[in-house]
């Protein structure tokens, strides 16, 4: 009985790993062909897309804080702006020389250079731009200096 419930399972399990695989693709697909693209990818390309995929298909865990964290200085996320000091400030420091390449002096004084490098991710994460760094920011921060590939913008 129970080995005819765990057959039961497999193809739902096989029909979302497909669709998964599917979406990758076509998620991987769109931006190519609006770029207007040519229609057939090279090997490096299709080695690469089966990369993505296959992580897509792997559980992974959003890194936040601890002791993968790239910038593991503090849990602490309160908002920050010009004046603010500490070791909170010196994490974002951290997270925008990470993120966008920032080459900032990570001393935990928020200034107006911290701020200027704060305004210039938030316009290249798309998000609001404000030059504080508060609940949005600090989460887009910690998720792209995290992130393969980084820095960006």
């Amino acid at each position: 009985m129970r080995a005819a419930h765990d057959e039961s399972k497999a193809p739902s399990q096989e029909v979302n790993g497909m669709r998964r695989v599917l979406i990758a693709v076509a998620a991987l697909a769109l931006p190519i062909s609006l770029a207007g693209a040519p229609a057939a990818a090279s090997a490096t390309d299709e080695v690469k897309q089966a990369q993505v995929v296959e992580k897509l298909n792997r559980p992974t865990v959003l890194v936040t804080q601890g002791p993968h964290d790239i910038c593991d200085i503090t849990d602490s996320r309160p908002s920050l702006g010009v004046g603010s000091s500490g070791a909170a400030v010196r994490q974002a420091q951290c997270y925008l020389n990470q993120a966008i390449g920032a080459g900032l002096d990570e001393d935990g004084d928020f200034g107006r250079v911290t701020q200027s490098a704060t305004r210039a991710f938030q316009q290249c994460a798309g998000i609001v731009v404000d030059g504080r760094i508060g609940a949005q920011t600090w989460s887009f921060l910690s998720f792209w200096a995290n992130a393969p590939g980084a820095p960006f913008c």
